[in-house]
């Protein structure tokens, strides 16, 4: 099964500073049919303006990944953790028993990210941040895992949930397949450019929702950066 979500059809809060799409429920947006996909909560698609932010708030019990597609976001938390990632970087953050943070963009331009939230295999734990950049050109024509919690992943971010966070950027006409097991759920959106996916149009900025037990192949019409998660 593929389930398109087109952009239009996703959640929307524009608070000025902040102009947020949903791919799924989050805050004042609410569809029954769009609580979760398998592990995976949130997909926030982000624009947040020059010299503005996040303030200071707690999260516990989720693992919180954000790709950052334009600018940079700088973290700050409770831990004492502070950084900036920028456009290409992922940040990975395991809110475990408890934390705040807070984030801001502090360029001189808007900031554009996806911040994805995962249901962790297990509450509590110590919190944890952490940051890596990713070269695009790394991911030329293939899936490089971003951020895992599969061990033998040693080269991705380390998240606490059953679950890889995978990246690739794709030349017009070039493909990638991906194998979801069964039972598994695979979410994925183009940051940039139109695919297809298994023969089907999906435009930049839609959403994806996949089941498991399939293989598909992913082409790109146009160039193209694409996220894909697949958690249990």
């Amino acid at each position: 099964m593929i389930e398109r979500r087109s952009f239009e059809s996703l959640g929307h809060a524009n608070h000025g500073w902040l102009n947020a799409k949903h791919h799924f429920s989050f805050a004042n947006y609410y569809d029954p049919d769009r609580m979760n996909w398998g592990a995976i909560r949130v997909w926030n698609d982000d624009e947040i303006a020059s010299n503005s932010g996040f303030p200071p708030h707690p999260h516990a019990n989720m693992e919180i990944i954000t790709y950052v597609r334009q600018g940079a976001i700088t973290h700050q938390d409770s831990m004492g953790n502070r950084g900036r990632t920028q456009a290409g970087d992922v940040q990975v953050m395991s809110a475990g028993s408890g934390i705040r943070h807070a984030e801001y963009n502090l360029e001189p331009e808007t900031t554009r990210i996806f911040q994805i939230w995962i249901e962790p295999r297990s509450t509590g734990g110590q919190p944890s941040w952490g940051a890596k950049p990713f070269p695009k050109g790394d991911r030329s024509g293939k899936f490089v895992t971003l951020a895992s919690g599969f061990a033998e992943d040693n080269d991705a971010l380390m998240i606490r949930a059953d679950a890889r966070v995978l990246g690739a950027t794709l030349k017009a006409g070039e493909s990638v397949e991906h194998v979801i097991g069964e039972g598994r759920h695979a979410y994925l959106v183009p940051a940039v450019g139109a695919v297809t996916l298994n023969g089907d149009r999906i435009e930049a900025r839609d959403g994806a929702a996949l089941s498991g037990g399939q293989t598909v192949t992913i082409t790109a019409l146009e160039d193209a950066e694409i996220v894909l998660v697949d958690a249990e």
